[in-house]
Formats: C-alpha cells, structure tokens, sequence
C-alpha cells in the first residue's frame, strides 16, 4: 500500500535531511554518477502506440489546427468516438523483451538506465495503488518498470527513472473546448483529470495554480515509485519548477534521502532549470550542452532522434559520430550523457537504435579507459570550432581536425581527436613543451599510445606543440591518444 501524507511526513521528521534548501543542499552526488559518464534513456509509452510526430501526441491531438488533430481525425475518427484512452488497449507490447532491452543497452557501455515511469499523458508504465490507469492492469497487463529493473539488476545495470507527471495538470486542458472525450468535470482517479487549462506552459507563476489535491496526488505518486522500484536516480522534468510544487519538491527529495540514508543506499535527484535549488542534486541539460569546464558534475539529455523522444514513423537519426563526439565533449567539461531511445508500441527496439548501441559499445570498448572514472583535465579542450551552450541549443557540429578534447585518468592526460578524417598529423598546443619561454604544461613526455591499437606512436614534444604523427588516417569516428609522463 502507497504512503499517506502522514507517512511520509514522518520519514521527513525522522531522518537527517529536512524539507528545506538549507538542509537538502547538503546533499553529495554519489561516486558512481561521476564514474558512470554515460547512461540510457527510454521513452516508451502509451504515446507510442499512435507514433506520430513526438511524445506530446496526448496533448497535441486535442488542440485544433496542430498537425496530430487533423491525423487523428483522419487515422482513428472523431476525438468523441475515439480519445487517447482508446489507445490503451492497442498497447499490447507483445514483442516487449525486458532482458534483450537489457543485453542491448549493456553492450552499448552504459552504466545506468532511465525507463520513464509516468509520462505527461498520466499514463503510469507500473504497478500502481494510487491509480487503475496502469500498464500492470491495463493495456500490457505488465509492470513494465518492475520487469525491466530485474532484467538491469542481472545485467549490472543501474535504475533509474524518471517522473513527468507534473505537466497531466494541464497537458490535455484542450480537449474541453470542442466535442471529445475528453469531460468538462473530472475527478481524482479519472484518467483525464485534472486537465485544467494553462495561462501559457512556460508561465511558472501561471493561475490556476495545480491544487493541494493535485499536488499531494503527484507527491504520493512519487514515494510509491521510490518505495517500489528504489531508483538510484529520481529525474523530473521541466514545470514541476512553477512555484506551487516548491514545497513539495523539498519533500520529496528530503523523504527520498532520508529513505536511502535509513537503507545506506547512494541516491539523487535530477533536474532542470531552477526546480531545485543548486548543491541538492544533479543540474540537467535537455537537448543542450555547457561551452566550458563546470567544477560541478552535471548531465545534458538527447535522443538518438532529433525530432522526437518516442519512437514514431518519421524519425530523424543522429549519426553514431554525432553522439560520439558529444559523449566525449561532454565528459570533457565534467558532463555525463544521458542518451534517449525510443521502442515501438509494439515493445521491439527499432534496429538503426540496436545497431547505434552497439558500435557505440565497441568504441567504449577500446577507449573507455579515457571515458569512465575519467576526470576533467585542466581545460577541456582546444579548436577552432564554435559551440552553443544552453537547453534546446543543439545542432549537427562538423568537428575539425584542431578540435581535441582531454579527459585524465590512470596516471596519464587523454587527447580525444574528434575529427580524425584525412589526416595523419594532430598539433595539440594545450600539451607543448614548458621551457623559459613558454608556459607548457609538460616538460618531458614518456610516450604517446593510440588507444584504439594499444601502440605507441610517434611524436615530437616542443614549446608550440605536443605533435602527434600516424602513419595512416583513420576515417570512421573519434580517436583517442594516451599521453603518459615520465
């Protein structure tokens, strides 16, 4: 049975972090976050049954003149007759494969994994005692949360997931301005309830502001999922930042530590914007990245596909150098990639995203030692290239071949050339020579390795470079040279 507000009260009361910033800005980032540089993302739901355009499909079918309103119309007939709740028993996931999904994401050398628990949609992809609209007795008839967590726990996989409830308070308010099924007055417990409408979705001080009701469902909703499935990692998305879930932010994130303090387990919270207040969890970064070195460890989130986090039938793919290069841009400036895939409705994975994960892994597989339980160098890097920093700033970067990244870790500095093709020689001015006329960083160099081959290669140590010689290019994705001091 799920936690009252009164149970929960109390875990707050007992335990060392309080509901307040003060106390909860206390809290460490775990070890393992740091070390783990790179995780998987699912966005799998009930959204991706319909497989059109994005995840928002809930919300969009309903507003009048989007592109999913007229397809709906056109697909599935008149929203009356056909809502999204119609959707849920189409949502059979008769190919869901809990332990393939696992083998997959295992061999792409990710450490950790984000199933999404509850979308915007407020359909929940678990077993739930708060709520019949549920994967577990509806639809699959699966907990699907529960299932894949077993199948992460035997591949030594770290869970984690995410919550996106906050937005159901209005994410599908426009169905009430025409003929649908989508009522003028609901009630707790019905699946399109609240639905009120907002004065703007980026309006975080917007009226009517989500209800003591609506606020205390969503906080018992997320202590279910924290007793249930004991995430490592708890992650919200954006508007639970409006200012009427702040008290309830500090309590969650208090009984969550507290629970994990009481079990000697290593927990946090992920987050956007200002949702929580800075030094309480991880800093989150959609579809974005930083310019420079943070002294802080952070995480950007991406998809494999530009243009949607869920699987749908017009997907724009990344290129596996596309992610390669930000992997490695990433955990250069003290980041960690959080890389989104997007199953069917059906529950396979779709084959460009199994093969993606699978040349990403045979990378990591030879450069990881750059990658994992790496730290930040002195600089991040070095080159010619312009990058943008900030949420929603990413574009296709063409690297060149002056564009190098450093990570350190085991004795030596890592130099991660990001754009290796149709050339044999790199100048890397951030490692020259230290000599009275210059101030290099390195006086002597013991040897330079190709990571990829594991032998030595050539170079010339001076006061305006560190060069570094091949004797052949190597065309296909990023290289990365271990460079060892006497």
């Amino acid at each position: 049975m799920y936690k009252k507000i009164s149970e929960i009260e109390k875990v707050i009361n007992e335990g060392p972090f309080k509901d307040t910033w003060e106390s909860l800005q206390k809290k460490n980032i775990p070890s393992w976050f740091k070390n783990s540089k790179f995780g998987i993302f699912i966005h799998w739901g009930l959204y991706s049954v319909p497989a059109f355009n994005n995840e928002w499909y809930s919300r969009n079918m309903y507003i009048e003149g989007m592109e999913e309103f007229k397809h709906h119309i056109e697909t599935y007939g008149a929203h009356k007759g056909f809502g999204y709740k119609d959707f849920i028993p189409m949502f059979k996931a008769d190919k869901f494969d809990p332990s393939h999904w696992a083998k997959i994401i295992k061999k792409s050398g990710a450490k950790y994994v984000f199933p999404v628990a509850e979308h915007h949609d407020g359909f929940q992809m678990y077993k739930s005692d708060i709520s019949k609209w549920n994967s577990y007795e509806m639809g699959p008839k699966k907990d699907i949360l529960g299932e894949l967590k077993n199948a992460f726990n035997n591949e030594n996989l770290i869970f984690c997931t995410s919550t996106h409830r906050a937005e159901h308070w209005f994410f599908m308010s426009h169905g009430k301005k025409f003929e649908s099924d989508i009522p003028q007055e609901s009630r707790k417990g019905d699946f399109y309830w609240p639905s009120f409408e907002e004065k703007g979705a980026y309006d975080f001080q917007s009226e009517p502001k989500p209800s003591k009701e609506f606020l205390e469902d969503w906080l018992e909703r997320t202590v279910e999922i924290i007793d249930k499935y004991d995430p490592k990692i708890l992650y919200f998305d954006w508007w639970i930042q409006h200012e009427a879930f702040k008290p309830y932010l500090k309590k969650v994130a208090a009984y969550y530590y507290n629970n994990a303090f009481k079990n000697n387990k290593d927990v946090i919270i992920a987050y956007k914007h200002d949702a929580f207040v800075y030094g309480s969890g991880i800093v989150e970064i959609e579809r974005g990245r930083f310019k420079e070195l943070k002294h802080f460890p952070w995480q950007t989130e991406t998809a494999i596909a530009n243009n949607s986090w869920c699987y749908t039938n017009n997907l724009d793919y990344k290129t596996e150098n596309d992610v390669l290069t930000l992997l490695i841009d990433v955990v250069s400036k003290n980041g960690n990639l959080l890389l989104n895939i997007g199953p069917k409705g059906d529950g396979s994975i779709p084959q460009y995203e199994e093969k993606m994960l699978e040349n990403i892994g045979k990378w990591l597989e030879k450069n990881g030692e750059a990658i994992y339980e790496s730290i930040p160098y002195l600089i991040f890097g070095e080159g010619s290239t312009i990058e943008i920093e900030g949420k929603f700033s990413e574009k296709k970067i063409e690297y060149k071949n002056d564009d190098f990244r450093f990570t350190a870790n085991n004795g030596a500095v890592y130099v991660f050339v990001l754009n290796p093709r149709d050339t044999k020689r790199f100048n890397v001015k951030t490692l020259r020579k230290a000599t009275e006329k210059t101030e290099g960083i390195f006086s002597s160099i013991k040897k330079v390795v190709l990571l990829e081959t594991q032998k030595e290669v050539s170079f010339k140590h001076n006061e305006e470079f560190l060069t570094i010689e091949l004797d052949k290019s190597y065309d296909n994705y990023p290289i990365v040279f271990k460079v060892e001091m006497e």
